[in-house]
């Protein structure tokens, strides 16, 4: 396909921000404390899809924004390396009450922020009904809560309406983060980015570059580091997330030494990667995560399910991953949105995955009333599979007799016009593949785009959320599953493996779906 050749055109101003930033030089006086600091531990410099679209940790739910300001906002728990929830700014995991209720929290001593305050219980209060606010994962998480109190400085209480298994999942997500910041800063917009992180905001300039710096009054948990849990040092003295959209560059810039880590490159370039060690090395996160597509259930030719599920009968899922990743040592096109052996698998709506059924699509839009309104797809080609998926998506349709019309805007676009319902019909997005079925996609809770809200979805997911027994949540899971396909709310297209690559000299990094870059140093 001709278009797998296509790529987005990096600007100028990017290009030049790289170079500079590769350099040392981001118009900083020779003499200053940033520029002398750079020689103690070294910056990395991290290619990334793109410039992300805030900086508030908690508003964005993408991995971009996920992966940036981890390393400056902390929440109470966390996950391991094998996603298991640890505590991270809570001393150690909740009490809860016989009868799941009631979860007190004891908070770590002598934690600062930034700005040199100590944590306490009442910053953390504030923080978490902002999350609830402001946050769609949080949203559905207040709902559930019935009081939130700061017991004393070094505790928190929270009440439950009704038993509520995800709750510290939630609040271990590094993606719309319940990251704890100081009461005082605390607002619905954000203007200043303080945490508890390793590392602290120096300078953002859109388009160009974002720099954190190691916070040298940063306090570390003792535990050995394992994922996100344990013990975080910042050896580096700077972190600069450059924002690359063009893959190709991402993959040139890896391969020149310009930069240390370049995130999510197109599988075709494994190759070269290869071919450049040892001073290159390539990444694979293997079960980073699955593609999936949202539908607008609110506006538009397709908030009518029928419609919905007549599209999802005309797609093949199989080919769309071919097209995004092309190498099968990176997709899967399988069914179940779990893998085997885990608690929660389950073939529930497998016979509605993959039809690709062109004919009978075309049937039911006629039967649904279709009246050949164009089906507007939004993608970006900064995640180059989407765009591919999209493309083929789009055929797939028009082979059923849909009209569509593609999209194609940079992620950041896409983030902002996906809150508009109007806007839009479809768009191509992503999520990593965690163990609790909460977690992701954000369409599972209340408020995201797509807008799903239906009693049926209420009713499943109250009594999924309501079961504490993993080994009575997995068929609890299995009728949520035939749930998504049959009201499609969005199509899972597959799993996925992710081709990254960094330096030889970045030392340390642990492949995570968000890549985190405390306890990595350079080597000379």
């Amino acid at each position: 396909m001709n278009a797998l050749a296509l790529r987005v055109r990096t600007s100028r101003r990017q290009l030049l921000a790289a170079a500079l930033l590769a350099a040392g030089c981001v118009g900083l006086p020779a003499g200053s404390a940033w520029a002398q600091a750079a020689h103690k531990g070294g910056a990395a410099n991290l290619a990334m899809i793109g410039e992300p679209q805030s900086l508030d940790p908690m508003v964005s739910s993408t991995d971009l924004v996920g992966t940036i300001m981890q390393h400056v906002y902390e929440p109470l728990f966390t996950f391991d390396a094998q996603w298991r929830i640890q505590p991270m700014l809570a001393q150690a995991m909740p009490v809860i009450s016989a009868d799941g209720l009631t979860y007190t929290i004891s908070l770590r001593k002598g934690v600062k922020f930034h700005n040199g305050k100590e944590m306490v219980a009442d910053d953390v209060v504030a923080s978490l009904q902002r999350w609830m606010d402001v946050s769609a994962r949080g949203k559905a998480v207040g709902q559930e809560i019935a009081s939130m109190s700061a017991k004393n400085p070094q505790t928190v209480e929270i009440k439950l309406k009704a038993v509520y298994a995800p709750l510290l999942a939630h609040l271990a997500m590094p993606s719309g983060m319940a990251g704890i910041m100081p009461k005082e800063v605390v607002a619905p917009v954000l203007k200043d980015f303080i945490g508890t992180g390793p590392y602290q905001l120096k300078e953002r300039k859109p388009d160009q570059f974002t720099v954190l710096a190691r916070f040298d009054q940063y306090a570390a948990r003792s535990e050995p580091a394992s994922g996100y849990a344990g013990k975080r040092e910042a050896q580096l003295d700077e972190l600069r997330f450059v924002p690359v959209p063009n893959a190709t560059t991402r993959v040139e810039g890896v391969l020149s030494g310009q930069f240390q880590y370049a995130d999510l490159l197109q599988v075709e370039s494994v190759g070269r990667l290869e071919k450049a060690a040892p001073h290159v090395v390539p990444i694979v996160t293997q079960n980073f995560g699955f593609p999936y597509i949202v539908f607008n259930t609110k506006e538009g030719v397709l908030a009518k399910k029928e419609l919905r599920q007549a599209v999802q009968t005309a797609m093949g899922p199989a080919e769309m991953l071919q097209a995004g990743f092309g190498d099968k040592r990176f997709f899967a096109a399988e069914p179940n949105f779990f893998a085997k052996g885990t608690p929660y698998y389950s073939d529930a709506g497998a016979k509605l995955y993959n039809q690709k059924n062109p004919q009978l699509a075309k049937d039911q839009a006629a039967k649904a009333g279709y009246k050949s309104e164009p089906i507007r797809i939004m993608a970006s080609r900064q995640y180059e599979f989407h765009y591919n998926m999209a493309l083929v998506m789009a055929e797939h349709l028009k082979r059923a007799g849909f009209k569509t019309e593609l999209q194609v805007v940079d992620w950041a676009t896409l983030v902002q016009r996906r809150n508009d319902a109007k806007l839009w019909d479809v768009y191509m997005t992503h999520s990593g593949l965690f163990p609790e079925p909460m977690l992701s996609p954000p369409q599972m809770g209340s408020g995201a785009p797509g807008w799903w809200e239906t009693e049926t979805k209420k009713a499943a997911l109250a009594a999924f959320n309501g079961e504490p027994d993993v080994a009575k949540r997995g068929p609890l899971w299995g009728q949520v599953q035939a749930l998504v396909y049959d009201e499609v709310p969005f199509v899972e297209v597959g799993k996925f493996n992710a081709l990254s690559a960094r330096s030889s000299k970045l030392q340390g990094y642990q492949p995570m779906p968000w890549p985190f870059f405390w306890n990595t140093s350079l080597s000379q």
